[in-house]
């Protein structure tokens, strides 16, 4: 859907513009079509207001397209190594229309399940325009005005843009704009090397172009892992990627990205990846009395709940975790804290993560660097060439990591490997509720399945238990015990 196309379908008869309600959206992304339908299924009158489309980043911009379009490198990738399993693939080419148009394609089925049609469906009014609140409890819509009970702010982040000199004279890229390419970049340079510099890096590379990415850091994905972002590296330069760390941007200079080295980089395309911002500049958060941080994150309590007690905030702009479900689930509390009058929290326990290059890193609760550093935590390691999935596919590169407190329980983990980001799902629960490696090592698991990694990663620590001298000594007992009880038995 268009944006032509939203506001054509979404304002809701201006005929009949709300003048009130018991709680006002601004935003429709996932944080807000969560509030909206979680309140409008309590019984509220409930407003939501968009400006663009509904769906949010994730379905235009984000998780759907990116994900579509490292499906379609994924493939290339496959049959280009088709040899390592005796099945030869010569001459395989890309047409990079036909694969906009397959990511595309899945945009499109997802859309209606986000549409102003699907809401009105779920008694959510839906309303096509810019909010700014005009006091504590009122806000204008263009050249509406509606007072409300309860609001929820969820106008998301969008991506951010370096001071960088001679950046603003190219026509460069971010992770909002790169989907309107209609011809495949012969040379990309991607500056910025977190999740997102690092999935669009490996998908264009394995598409056919020639890709160098810059991060400042000393590494790749400096928030993870040291050795993960190592694997996902290594992964880069083997699908031909020029990968420079440790170096900064000094400026732009025609089609040239300058380094602080001196260093010139020429380039056709410019993707500038260097994290994201809050949206909260301009809908009037002075006028509702709703403080923002210096870096312009909405300040919320642990509650949701802003500086204006009738206020609310969730996803990406408070400052939390910018991930879907995060925000999803976040717009599920601050709804239902507005409308019912809870005062449910918000849970950071084993809140996972998920960068999808290949091979994927998927982390969970307190993340292996943090923990050599904790006292009293243990960190578990299992390599992928003993998951004998990954054997069977030659994707023995990555590991299973637990991260155990002194009783044994569950506290993080991070998974290197395919499909990482499902695997992660067991150890989440197994985190929120507190679980040990035991429970994990009892239960019965599919083989041979990629999640035998935390599990065989709990049956080791199981058994490191079992070999400890006082578990090892009383089972010793209990061996001759049963060995005296069954030859007096033969007697």
């Amino acid at each position: 859907m268009t944006q032509k196309e939203f506001q054509n379908v979404a304002p809701a008869s201006r005929k009949s513009f709300p003048g009130s309600a018991d709680l006002v959206v601004i935003g429709g992304g996932a944080a807000g079509i969560v509030a909206a339908k979680t309140a409008a299924g309590f019984g509220a009158k409930v407003v939501l207001v968009e400006r663009d489309r509904t769906g949010g980043d994730c379905l235009w911009t984000g998780c759907v397209p990116s994900k579509a379009l490292l499906a379609a490198a994924s493939v290339a990738a496959t049959m280009r190594r088709g040899h390592e399993f005796g099945v030869d693939a010569s001459n395989v080419t890309v047409d990079f229309a036909r694969v906009m148009k397959h990511v595309q394609g899945a945009i499109e089925t997802i859309a209606p399940v986000d549409s102003p049609e699907t809401l009105r469906d779920a008694n959510v009014n839906v309303v096509s325009g810019t909010a700014r609140f005009t006091g504590p409890r009122s806000l204008s819509i263009d050249s509406h005005t509606i007072t409300f009970g309860q609001a929820v702010i969820a106008t998301g982040a969008a991506p951010a843009v370096p001071n960088i000199h001679g950046l603003d004279q190219v026509d460069y890229l971010t992770s909002d704009t790169i989907w309107g390419l209609t011809e495949l970049p012969p040379r990309l340079l991607v500056l910025g090397g977190g999740s997102v510099g690092c999935e669009l890096a490996q998908a264009f590379a394995r598409l056919g172009s020639t890709v160098t990415i810059v991060e400042a850091a000393d590494s790749l994905l400096p928030a993870e892992d040291r050795e993960a972002a190592a694997f996902v590296t290594q992964s880069l330069v083997d699908d031909g990627v020029t990968v420079l760390t440790g170096v900064t941007a000094e400026s732009v200079a025609g089609q040239a990205l300058v380094l602080a080295d001196g260093r010139h980089l020429e380039f056709d395309s410019l993707l500038v990846a260097v994290g994201r911002k809050p949206r909260t500049a301009s809908i009037g958060l002075d006028a509702a009395g709703v403080t923002v941080d210096r870096r312009g994150f909405v300040t919320v309590d642990d509650h949701l709940r802003t500086t204006n007690p009738r206020v609310w905030a969730a996803g990406d702009l408070t400052g939390h975790p910018q991930f879907t479900h995060t925000a999803g689930m976040h717009g599920s509390i601050a709804a239902t804290n507005a409308i019912l009058g809870l005062r449910r929290t918000v849970d950071r326990t084993g809140t996972p993560r998920v960068t999808f290059t290949d091979p994927e890193i998927a982390v969970a609760g307190i993340d292996t660097e943090a923990a050599r550093r904790i006292p009293g935590l243990h960190v578990h390691t299992l390599g992928h060439e003993h998951v004998d999935r990954a054997v069977a596919e030659r994707e023995t590169r990555g590991f299973t990591r637990l991260v155990v407190d002194g009783k044994h329980r569950i506290v993080g983990a991070t998974v290197v490997g395919p499909r990482a980001g499902e695997t992660i799902g067991e150890i989440v629960l197994a985190i929120k509720q507190g679980l040990r490696t035991r429970d994990l090592a009892g239960t019965t698991h599919p083989y041979p399945t990629y999640n035998d990694g935390p599990w065989n990663a709990s049956i080791a620590d199981v058994r490191s238990q079992l070999a400890k001298p006082v578990a090892s000594g009383a089972i010793k007992v209990l061996a001759r015990i049963r060995r005296a009880a069954q030859n007096i038995r033969k007697d």
